[in-house]
C-alpha cells in the first residue's frame, strides 16, 4: 500500500496556523515518516492539477524503473482531488513511491518546510519540481532547504515556454538562447532564485501537454466539441500555424534525461520541452475529424483574432527539442498525435457523452444520451 504522509501539525508551528490544511483521503493515510537517504534518491514536487498535473505521476513511473534510484518521494500539493486522475492512481500504479501531501502556502518558511519533509535527515539527490511558479512562500522555502543539504545533483524544474516574447522578426521554432523572454515572469524569477542559491538547475520550457491521466483537456476538446456538434471550427488566420502538442509520457522522458548527462545539462541549463513532430492548427482539426469518423469539416477563419475558447495563440508560437536531443541525448517523442487521438477520443466520449455518438462500453457499442 502506498505511503501517504498527512502532516496535520508541524514541529514549531501552532495548530491554529495549520487550519487551512486539508488532509488527503483517510484511506490513503499513513503517518510513517519518509525513508531517510541511504542511496540515490529523488523527490518530485507535484502541483494539484492542470496542464502539468500528470507529469509527477509519469516521472515517478520512470524513476521507479530506473535502477539508479532506490528511494522516491512525491511531494504532493494537498489540494489535489484524490478522486480524479492521476492522483487516484497513485496507490495502484506507484506502490514503491512515498507520497507526502503538504500545503503549498505563502506563510510556510524554511524551518516549517524541512519539518514537513520529515525532519533534518530528509534530503534528496534529484529534485523534479513540477509545482513552483515563483520564488515565494513554500516554493522559496523548499529551495532554501535544498540549498543547505549539500546533496542535490540536479534540480530539474518544469518552467513554461509561455514566457517567450517573440517579435515580428523571431525565427521559429523559438530558441532557448535567442528568443526574448518576459523578465518578470514568475517562472523566470524562480529560475534565477534557484541559481542564486547555488543549486544545479536544469529548467525545461514545455508547451501544450495532453496525456492518458490528464485532468486538463481543453487543447483537443475544443476541436472535438465543434466536430461532434456539427459546428464550424473557428481558427485564426489560415490555420497553417504550427503547434507543439506533446504526450505527457514523452515530456516526462525528457525531464529525466539530464540524469545521464548531468554536467552537460547544468551547463546549458535551459531546454525547450516538446515533441519534434509539429502539426498545424488545420492538421489538428482534420486528425480529430478522422478519428471521430467525421468527413465534413468546416473551418472558419477568425482573421487575426482568436475565438472564445480557442486553446492556442493566434500566431505561430512553438518550440522544438533540438538542444534536448543534441545535448541530453533525448531520442525524441515516442508518441504521435494521430495515434494518441484514438484513445483520446474514447476518453472524450466517456467524459462528455455527446448526443448521438456511439460509445464502446465493455466491448459493446452503445448510443448515449438516448439517441
Amino acid at each position: 500500500m502506498m505511503k501517504i504522509l498527512d502532516i496535520i501539525a508541524f514541529w514549531g508551528v501552532s495548530l491554529t496556523t495549520t487550519a487551512a490544511f486539508i488532509p488527503a483521503p483517510t484511506s490513503f493515510v499513513n503517518t510513517q515518516r519518509p525513508t531517510t537517504r541511504l542511496s540515490e534518491s529523488a523527490l518530485i514536487i507535484q502541483n494539484k492539477g492542470g496542464g502539468h498535473g500528470e507529469l509527477g505521476y509519469q516521472i515517478a513511473k520512470l524513476l521507479d524503473a530506473d535502477s539508479r534510484i532506490t528511494n522516491i518521494t512525491l511531494l504532493q500539493d494537498v489540494d489535489a482531488d484524490y478522486d480524479k486522475e492521476p492522483f487516484k492512481s497513485y496507490p495502484s500504479d506507484l506502490p514503491n513511491v512515498v507520497v507526502n501531501s503538504i500545503p503549498f502556502e505563502e506563510w510556510i518558511d524554511e524551518f516549517t518546510m524541512q519539518n514537513m519533509l520529515g525532519g533534518a535527515s530528509s534530503q534528496w539527490e534529484y529534485i523534479f519540481d513540477n509545482c513552483s511558479k515563483n520564488p515565494t512562500g513554500a516554493h522559496k522555502a523548499f529551495v532554501d532547504c535544498a540549498a543547505k543539504w549539500g546533496t542535490v545533483k540536479l534540480y530539474c524544474y518544469v518552467s513554461s515556454a509561455g514566457m517567450y516574447q517573440p517579435s515580428d522578426n523571431t525565427e521559429f521554432p523559438m530558441a532557448e538562447d535567442t528568443t526574448p523572454i518576459k523578465e518578470t515572469a514568475g517562472q523566470h524569477l524562480f529560475d534565477e532564485y534557484v541559481v542564486e542559491k547555488g543549486l544545479p538547475l536544469v529548467s525545461f520550457r514545455p508547451q501544450y501537454i495532453y496525456g492518458p491521466k490528464s485532468n486538463k483537456h481543453t487543447y483537443l476538446d475544443y476541436f472535438f466539441d465543434k466536430l461532434v456538434n456539427g459546428e464550424p471550427i473557428p481558427i485564426p488566420g489560415d490555420g497553417s500555424q504550427l503547434v507543439s502538442l506533446t504526450c505527457s509520457e514523452d515530456v516526462a522522458s525528457l525531464l529525466v534525461s539530464p540524469m545521464s548527462k548531468e554536467e552537460a545539462a547544468t551547463s546549458q541549463r535551459y531546454f525547450n520541452c516538446g515533441t519534434d513532430q509539429l502539426v498545424s492548427y488545420k492538421d489538428v482539426a482534420y486528425l480529430c475529424a478522422e478519428v471521430a469518423g467525421i468527413t465534413e469539416v468546416q473551418i472558419e477563419s477568425t482573421g487575426t483574432e482568436k475565438s472564445d475558447g480557442f486553446p492556442f495563440r493566434a500566431t505561430n508560437f512553438y518550440v522544438a527539442p533540438t538542444k534536448a536531443k543534441s545535448i541530453l541525448g533525448w531520442e525524441g517523442s515516442k508518441h504521435t498525435l494521430k495515434e494518441d487521438l484514438v484513445w483520446y477520443y474514447e476518453d472524450y466520449k466517456a467524459r462528455k457523452k455527446p448526443a448521438g455518438v456511439v460509445t464502446s462500453v465493455n466491448g459493446d457499442d452503445t448510443v448515449v444520451n438516448g439517441v
